[in-house]
């Protein structure tokens, strides 16, 4: 094996490793990525760059733009109220019906985009009518995948492997040419979730409070002038040694004490750094004098004047899910604090498990290391009649159970309506590429302002974009230094003798694999040209070992990291890991099956 194989070989496994751990996000690892490949000679600094002004990133770029304004011009409110009346329906049919509708959305519109309306709205139904959300998400996440796998831009996944395949000399897919496959694919999501829901765990409770699991919130204290735990040793107060709470940390002036032990006299004007939940920290507070958010009234007395601030009783909390795109990521409690989220006062942070983010990694963390990331949840305490006015926020789902309708102008609805229209038909006739419909649509909206480039910057998931930006130069050094070929000749002499049924099925099964574990276009792009490699070496067709990637990348349902709508799911906690793991993974063997009996057909 020459060295610049090896090399590559090197930096696709710390790749993998990173991608899986979380280590760093993904941007900075596909920065990374860039500065490895160059520095070693493996690439050229223009194709270093390449990723940045390769066709794909641009139309995925182009189309994340179209579905903010979507948003933002009442399409997507328009389609949360069409699909609030599928509540009359009968329990028994919600969930197919809800995959249905999930599913032909995200065949034109991001999935992701889809998945936080149904986040929101199951929400509000689950509520309102008595049944459990468990039951719908985590079929509507699956469905929102298996939809968009079936047209050329329903993902980016889809066109990322177009692309890539064009740019071997493959000729690329028609906009609909793979549909009847991820048609058959949703019908088999949907029979598999409808009766597998069954089996989803009930929702512990739609109420906020009763939502924060002990030993997941991070809480601040004050000790007030009037508190009766002034003199008091931590280890005489009852509350921090019966497990109601668990201190964290002693802020005293300058000093911070982690892990404070029990002789510590507790003095006014402490801080305690508190792990607990909402119920049990607020008796804690109303028994012993102590507070939680000195800082609230003031913020309410700044953002909306001393006349409206209402009476404790009228305070609620409100849950925000975090989600790419958010000006609130990277912040901390201490940072949110000094700012104005719209009155309201921010209390605690919950992280998103993964495997990183274990409870004794966040203790020994300072709090104001604790940072904001996709995903997480922040908890707010505000006038409840005030919430409305957190849809102002961009990128965010609001856990709570509350109405918003927002005054959008009917034409600008009617324009964004119509302009989605035209970049679908303009693609799909093969007028033009999905590039330049996509980029067509943006400019009708530019042109009728309709969206504002401004509001467009801090919301576009550049992430994804850095993502691809880095992952496309390493495709392009697996073909500089061979190593795509070298891969592709050691898997034909494993897979010598075998039917190419078997071949394509080892594929299938070896992309669906990795995709649960790093970003389904990561896995894409160092997939396709091992695929393609593969069919040429065994003189077989070439597009159905494309169309295994496309749809094995596609389909990460046993794990909740390998696609941004489950891990949004996964956020909302109602789901524990296992019920990927066995669910999705049943729902993945046997899409791993009839896909490979499918494809093989075009063989």
């Amino acid at each position: 094996m020459e060295m610049s194989i090896l090399l590559v070989f090197i930096i696709i496994g710390i790749t993998v490793v990173l991608f899986v751990t979380e280590f760093f996000p993904i941007d900075k690892i596909s920065f990374f990525i860039i500065v490895a490949l160059l520095l070693l000679g493996i690439v050229t600094p223009e194709e270093a760059i390449s990723g940045f002004s390769n066709p794909a990133t641009i139309t995925i770029l182009a189309l994340m733009i179209l579905a903010i304004g979507m948003e933002d011009n009442g399409v997507i409110q328009l389609l949360t109220n069409g699909i609030k009346k599928l509540k009359l329906l009968p329990l028994i049919l919600i969930t197919p019906v809800f995959m249905v509708v999930s599913a032909s959305i995200s065949a034109f519109i991001s999935t992701t985009a889809v998945v936080i309306i149904f986040l929101k709205i199951v929400a509000q139904l689950s509520e309102k009518y008595n049944f459990s959300s468990s039951k719908l998400l985590m079929p509507i996440s699956f469905a929102g995948i298996l939809g968009g796998s079936c047209t050329l831009m329903g993902t980016s996944t889809n066109i990322l492997v177009n692309a890539v395949a064009k740019e071997r000399g493959v000729e690329g897919f028609g906009f609909f040419e793979f549909s009847i496959y991820g048609l058959i694919f949703l019908a088999i999501g949907i029979v598999v979730m409808t009766i597998g829901s069954r089996f989803l765990p009930k929702d512990k409770s739609s109420n906020v409070r009763d939502d924060y699991a002990i030993d997941n919130y991070i809480f601040t204290v004050k000790v007030s002038e009037a508190s009766k735990v002034i003199g008091e040793t931590l280890g005489s107060l009852e509350m921090f040694n019966d497990g109601t709470a668990t201190v964290l940390k002693l802020i005293r002036g300058k000093n911070i004490l982690n892990a404070p032990g029990k002789y510590v006299e507790i003095k006014k004007g402490d801080n305690f750094v508190v792990m607990s939940d909402l119920e049990n920290l607020q008796k804690i507070v109303n028994d012993n004098g102590l507070i939680i958010n000195e800082k609230r009234r003031r913020t309410q007395e700044e953002d909306f004047g001393d006349g409206e601030v209402e009476d404790e009783s009228d305070m609620t909390y409100v849950e925000l899910l975090i989600l790419p795109g958010s000006n609130l990521i990277g912040k901390n409690l201490k940072q949110l604090r000094n700012g104005s989220i719209l009155g309201a006062f921010p209390i605690a942070i919950q992280k998103r498990r993964n495997i990183r983010n274990t409870q004794e990694r966040l203790l020994r963390k300072s709090l104001h290391q604790i940072n904001l990331k996709p995903g997480d949840r922040l908890l707010l305490e505000m006038q409840e009649q005030r919430v409305g006015k957190l849809y102002d926020l961009k990128n965010v789902v609001i856990l709570n159970q509350h109405e918003y309708t927002s005054s959008i102008p009917k034409k600008n609805t009617v324009i964004a309506i119509c302009t989605l229209l035209l970049v679908i038909g303009l693609a799909s006739s093969g007028v033009i590429s999905i590039l330049a419909a996509s980029l067509t649509g943006v400019g009708a909206m530019l042109l009728f302002d309709i969206i504002k480039l401004n509001n467009i910057y801090h919301r576009v998931n550049w992430q994804i974009v850095f993502l691809l930006a880095g992952m496309i130069p390493l495709g392009v050094a697996m073909t500089n230094s061979g190593a795509d070929v070298w891969l592709s000749n050691a898997l034909l002499d494993v897979m010598n003798g075998k039917a190419p049924m078997i071949v394509l099925g080892l594929l299938f099964g070896l992309t669906m694999l990795l995709s649960g574990f790093i970003s389904n276009n990561a896995t894409a792009i160092i997939m396709t040209p091992i695929a393609i490699a593969v069919a040429a070496g065994l003189s077989l067709e070439i597009k159905p070992f494309i169309l295994a990637v496309m749809f094995g990348a596609n389909f990460s349902f046993f794990t909740p990291v390998g696609y941004q709508t489950n891990a949004l799911v996964y956020g909302t906690g109602i789901y524990k890991f296992k019920h990927f793991l066995i669910l999705g993974g049943i729902l993945s063997v046997i899409l791993w099956i009839t896909g490979t009996l499918l494809l093989s057909i075009l063989l």
